[in-house]
């Protein structure tokens, strides 16, 4: 697969940021001995990788060997982003230092540092910026300060079966096409994706709106552009994609997991999750599918370029934590180590943030298509309310698409919510 762009020039304008209603506690942050000493660290990350076999365990294993004075230990968060963000806020929200690394999705930076939940990471930027990918470490910024060091990126792939397949689709409209035949043929399911109710919706949703040429806010974000006609055929698609057998059955109650485990054990043609799944698939599919299958970017509607959500995890250092010093060694290092951010790609199909892992990995297929998607690959807004947003979009578009209210006035109402943002 081609490389298209040197990473080098990449810029993919990341910012991130919800606010919570809730408030929150203020650490004073006055005192200097705060956070000095040494003693074991906790790091609550979720996901596939944070689980006891995952990489994120190696990379706690590979710091505790050469930190013995400062041992990293795993507080395991569930698989869902969602519930990751709740069960850190709860701890936040109650000025505990349970935490003292926290493994954020990118779209958090702005609420938590808003709500004096993270130490600033300024006075580390120098050993972080020159090192990362620049929307990788934008996506760690808020208001112009370092809030987090970038651990990992990420970008949409589409997973489809080679011996079902001859070539991977470059349309929506063709990609349905094939799932349907395929799937009346073999009796499998077409396309699994991201399709129950959270966060993971959201990005499939705003994926195909993209790739329909929908747009959310102008450049500066000061203006909505949200296209409630584009909008409408956006869920249009999906409920038609319901009925006419494109997605495969379970669609819409799937996340990254369930989306993984139908596709690696047979049971559809095609899969949209992200990168980290290429290894494991390779790892844990029945053998018919680990060995027949590929990568490659997601259609559009139009059948030109590809357009994927930007996603991706970064470390950021709880204000409550009680060994501040360490944490910021610990979230420095797991950005800037040639070790760790390779082992994130080799081991775990992990999109790093090191830039010169790219160079050297460039001939692997899942690295050489992250190069070729990342320039590309599109950021949810940096509005400071975008959790309230993502909610009304759940609220509005799931059970739209499901068949069970009007798309069209959906659409309204997630227009009505990107509009109320701008007034705020």
């Amino acid at each position: 697969m081609r490389r298209s762009k040197q990473l080098g020039k990449w810029v993919i304008a990341v910012a991130a940021g919800t606010l919570v209603l809730a408030a929150a506690c203020t650490p004073s942050g006055d005192d200097d001995d705060e956070g000095s000493g040494g003693g074991e660290l906790v790091w609550a990350i979720g996901g596939a990788e944070a689980q006891p076999a995952g990489v994120d365990q190696k990379i706690a294993d590979l710091w505790n060997e050469q930190n013995p004075d400062n041992p990293i230990t795993i507080e395991v968060l569930p698989d869902e982003a969602d519930q990751q963000r709740e069960q850190q806020v709860n701890v936040l929200q109650s000025g505990s230092d349970e935490f003292d690394v926290l493994g954020t999705d990118v779209i958090w930076t702005g609420e938590y540092s808003q709500n004096g939940w993270l130490e600033s990471l300024e006075d580390v930027r120098d050993q972080i910026e020159p090192e990362v990918l620049e929307g990788a470490f934008n996506s760690a910024q808020w208001d112009g300060e370092l809030w987090a060091a970038p651990f990992n990126t990420n970008a949409g792939f589409l997973y489809y079966r080679t011996d079902l397949v001859d070539q991977p689709p470059e349309t929506w409209d063709e990609l349905c096409q094939i799932a349907e035949q395929v799937g009346q043929q073999e009796d499998i399911g077409g396309l699994i994706g991201q399709g129950f109710k959270y966060e993971g919706f959201v990005v499939n949703w705003l994926e195909y709106y993209w790739s329909a040429g929908g747009e959310l806010y102008n450049e500066d974000n000061s203006e909505v552009l949200f296209d409630t006609d584009l909008a409408t055929q956006t869920t249009e698609f999906m409920q038609n994609a319901m009925d006419d057998g494109c997605f495969a059955p379970g669609f819409n109650t799937a996340t990254e997991e369930e989306g993984r485990a139908a596709f690696q054990s047979g049971k559809a043609v095609f899969m949209r999750n992200w990168p980290y799944a290429y290894q494991l698939i390779q790892d844990e599919g029945v053998p018919q599918v680990a060995k027949n299958f590929d990568i490659a970017p997601l259609p559009t509607f139009t059948g030109e370029g590809t357009i994927s959500a930007l996603g991706g995890f970064n470390n950021a250092v709880s204000a409550y934590s009680s060994n501040k010093d360490a944490a910021k060694e610990f979230v420095v290092w797991a950005a800037t180590d040639p070790e760790v951010q390779k082992m994130l790609a080799t081991v775990a199909s992990v999109p790093p943030v090191l830039t010169s892992v790219y160079d050297e990995l460039q001939n692997e297929p899942d690295m050489a298509l992250l190069s070729e998607v990342l320039p590309d690959a599109k950021p949810r807004p940096p509005a400071p309310t975008w959790n309230t947003i993502s909610v009304e979009m759940q609220d509005a578009l799931f059970p739209a698409y499901n068949g069970d209210a009007d798309p069209a006035e959906a659409s309204d109402t997630v227009a009505d919510a990107f509009n109320e943002s701008v007034e705020e």
